[in-house]
Order: C-alpha cells, then sequence, then structure tokens
C-alpha cells in the first residue's frame, strides 16, 4: 500500500490565512464575561490589565473571518499544517467496517496543539511592548507551548504549574526551561492566593483554576506583564481553528466526508479547533456529529451546569456563561492533567446547550486501555488526554462493527504522550485507580457559584 493511501499531507502554502470564528454563526449571542466584583459586563479597559487589545477584540468579535498575521503564518509553518492520518491497522486490528481518521496534532515544536494559540498571543504582545507573560499549565503542554512561543518572539515567561501534574511530569518542566520560560509548582508561595490556599491545605495538589489565578495576579501586579490563557477563552478557540480548516482540504484529498468527530475537552481548545469549522453544517442538519469527550472526574458537560461561573478559583478572573461544576471544585488527581478544569470554553458550552454537540465521559483505565491499543497498532504513543477520544473512537468503530455501517469516524490526537511514560509505567502495572465522583461533591461546589452571577442568569 502506498503512503498516500493513508497519509493527507498539505504543503506550507495550504496553512490557514485566516481563523473562522464560530461566534459570526452561533444563532443567539454569547453571554458577556462579567467583572467578578461587580457583576456587569467587563469593559475593554479592564481586559486591559491583563491582555493585548488585539486579543480584546478577537475576545468579542462576531466576523466570521479573522486574518493571520503573516508572522505568526511563518511561525506556524515550522509544524503545520499537521498531517491526516487514516489509521488502517487500528481499523484491521478492531475489524471494523468504519474508516478512521485522525488529525496528528503532535507534529508540533512542543508535542501538542497548544503552541496553535501560543503562538499569535506571543505575537500580540511582543506587538503592544509587554515584556513578560504570566501563564498556567496542568499537564504542562500549554506551559511548554506558550514558553516556546516567548522565546520566538523574544518575551520572558512565567509559568504556574499544577502540583499533581509538575511532579507527575517533571520533564514537562524541563522542556519549559529549554524554551528560556520559569516553571513552580501551584499553589505556590510566590503569591497571595497561593500562600492563603497553602495555609488551609498544606498538601493541596492544585487544579487549573488555582493555576490561573496565581497567574492572574502576577500578571495583574507588574506593568511589563500580560497574563496569556491556553483553553477556554473565546480567541483560543478562535486560534484553534487553524485545525478543522485543514482537516476540511486534507478529507477532500481523502475523498471522503466525516460522519463524527471526536475530540477530548478540558477547557475545549483542542475541541473547538476540530469541530468549529463544522459546526454551522451541523447546526443546518447537513455536518457530521460532533462529540466531546471528558474524564469522567471531572465531567464538566456531562454532569455540570450551565451558568456564570469565575474562569478561577478564587475570583480574579472574569465570570463566563458556561458549563461548570463550580469553580471550588478540585478534581482528583488523575493523569490526564490537561482535562482537570471546573468550567468549559463558552462557545462550546452554547452548542452543548443548543444540542449541537454530544458529550461523553469515561474513566481514566479504560481510556489508557484505548491508548495502548492505539500504539501497537498505529506506533505513537498518545497523550494521556487524547486517549480520550481514541476511546471514543473505538466504541464508534466498534458500534460499526456491529451494525455493518460505513462510517468516517474522525479523531483529533491532540498530543504525544511522550513526557507522560510515567502515567504509563502505572497503567501497565495495574497502579491506576479510577475515580467515582460523589454527586455531592458536585452539588457542593455548585452551591459556591458567585453572587454576582445569580442576578445575571443564562437561560
Amino acid at each position: 500500500m502506498n503512503l498516500d493511501q493513508h497519509h493527507y499531507v498539505l504543503p506550507a502554502r495550504e496553512i490557514p490565512t485566516a481563523w473562522y470564528n464560530i461566534a459570526a454563526d452561533l444563532p443567539e449571542a454569547l453571554p458577556p464575561h462579567l467583572n467578578p466584583q461587580t457583576g456587569q459586563p467587563v469593559t475593554p479597559d479592564e481586559m486591559g490589565r491583563i491582555y493585548p487589545q488585539a486579543i480584546i477584540e478577537q475576545e468579542v468579535s462576531t466576523e466570521r473571518w479573522i486574518e493571520i498575521p503573516e508572522p505568526v503564518r511563518e511561525k506556524l509553518a515550522i509544524w503545520r499544517p499537521s498531517p491526516l492520518i487514516r489509521a488502517i491497522h487500528l481499523e484491521k486490528h478492531l475489524k471494523t467496517p468504519a474508516r478512521i481518521y485522525y488529525k496528528y496534532e503532535g507534529v508540533s515544536p512542543t508535542g501538542s496543539h497548544k503552541p496553535n494559540s501560543a503562538v499569535p498571543q506571543a505575537y500580540y504582545n511582543m506587538k503592544e511592548g509587554i515584556k513578560r507573560i504570566a501563564t498556567e499549565t496542568g499537564a504542562g503542554q500549554w506551559g511548554c507551548s506558550i514558553a516556546f512561543a516567548c522565546q520566538h518572539f523574544g518575551l520572558e515567561c512565567k509559568v504556574y504549574m499544577v502540583k499533581v501534574s509538575y511532579e507527575q511530569k517533571p520533564f514537562r518542566r524541563s522542556m519549559m526551561e529549554m524554551f528560556g520560560g520559569t516553571c513552580i509548582p501551584s499553589p505556590s508561595n510566590e503569591t497571595e492566593a497561593g500562600r492563603n490556599l497553602l495555609a488551609k491545605d498544606p498538601e493541596c495538589t492544585g487544579a487549573l483554576g488555582i493555576a490561573i489565578t496565581e497567574a492572574i495576579e502576577d500578571a495583574a501586579g507588574r506593568e511589563d506583564t500580560n497574563y496569556a490563557l491556553g483553553s477556554v477563552m473565546n480567541h483560543v478557540c478562535l486560534h484553534q481553528t487553524v485545525i478543522g480548516l485543514e482537516l476540511k482540504k486534507q478529507m477532500e484529498l481523502a475523498e471522503d466526508t466525516p460522519d463524527i468527530l471526536i475530540g477530548c475537552a478540558g477547557g475545549g481548545s483542542n475541541l473547538a479547533g476540530l469541530v468549529f469549522p463544522y459546526a454551522k453544517e451541523t447546526m443546518d442538519g447537513k455536518g457530521p456529529q460532533l462529540l466531546a469527550v471528558e474524564p469522567s472526574a471531572c465531567p464538566t458537560l456531562t454532569r455540570g451546569k450551565y451558568a456564570y461561573d469565575y474562569g478561577d478559583s478564587i475570583g480574579l478572573a472574569p465570570m463566563a456563561g458556561m458549563y461548570t461544576l463550580g469553580h471550588s471544585f478540585v478534581p482528583s488527581g488523575i493523569h490526564a492533567g490537561g482535562l482537570r478544569y471546573h468550567g468549559m470554553a463558552p462557545t462550546l458550552s452554547m452548542l452543548r446547550k443548543l444540542g449541537v454537540i454530544d458529550a461523553i465521559s469515561y474513566q481514566q483505565n479504560e481510556c489508557f486501555e484505548a491508548g495502548v491499543t492505539f500504539a501497537r497498532q498505529e506506533g505513537i504513543c498518545p497523550a494521556p488526554e487524547s486517549t480520550h477520544a481514541i476511546k471514543a473512537a473505538i466504541d464508534e468503530a466498534l458500534k460499526c462493527k456491529a451494525t455493518g455501517e460505513e462510517k468516517a469516524i474522525v479523531f483529533n490526537l491532540s498530543g504525544h504522550g511522550h513526557f507522560d511514560m510515567l502515567s504509563y509505567d502505572k497503567y501497565l502495572a495495574g497502579g491506576l485507580e479510577d475515580y467515582a465522583l460523589p454527586q455531592e461533591n458536585i452539588d457542593t461546589a455548585l452551591d459556591n457559584l458567585p453572587e454576582a452571577a445569580a442576578e445575571a442568569t443564562i437561560s
């Protein structure tokens, strides 16, 4: 079999020239971000304390297409377009009539989809004279990516890494430092928020919401520093649409049309990047099924509430209308650290509320099992986060085996797992635990939604 029969690669000139903005095609307006103190819509001046002007404009824009600056495209060309690969060996192993494809984002310099947004964010901050970026990271993918991007545009980079992942994935820290960044575990003693949390719970393992709080406090306290977020926000989802825009061209090369698109979901950026360019067709009843896959230990879309909530754990970040488990919710220490976030991107949340996107959740052992199956057949060790999408793709393929349907299944392989081998070691030794999340834990966190949010309830 020739390689071109299952590898679909575009030339660099096919890197998209504009990002697609889903806000232009939503049937109703997104709820505005709210000031966490007043409960009123956040003003551009307030956002300008921690974001560059271009990012603020993208966050609230309803323009369908937003041009990608040429210096950004030049950096993206280091690894983009990413390949679309048909998983023929996995298909044979499963004995399924389904056609399984994966968009492989692990070819980036840091091994995931995260640089797709890190590069433009660093560029826009550099253009406005910012010298330093403060940010958070879960599994370390975003931290590595923003450190890489800051290096390319001459910025300093400080990363607050969720403590449990800092300990599970030490070489992510090494990669951040290789790219010139500084990485510390969160909660830390370097911010007031971190010190307060450690005083209450010295053994706190951290969460993305906590790390976000620390990074925002850092950025707000220095004139030369801005904050950069790796997921959730509208502008981040916008930047990630290069994934789905490339996919459309690659599916044409494959002479195929996806019946279902699958992505793991933590804050939502890699899923958004995959599905947003197809979402209008799905809303019109002509597109593929769109499926979000999340961990059972942090089931934001499957068991959360659509409401206003803080984007961080303390309440420094603006309130967003989104699916949430409650900003005080601290998920268990699962190994898919990038999926341990209490909320979900407002744009994805809107599509979920409207029934455009479906959602399911899995326990981590069954996801690792799927990841090992994929690695043994396709030769790529997937990131723990990506194994959630693989598990769902395998389940869909097995359904096709049972029914005889010949569906085209496409999932986003959002990153490789080369820095996650300690997690795989634990799985292979039978040492991974699944976590049964009691409803009372969710209810307790949801009871603590901000008071200002109650006065700005969204339907």
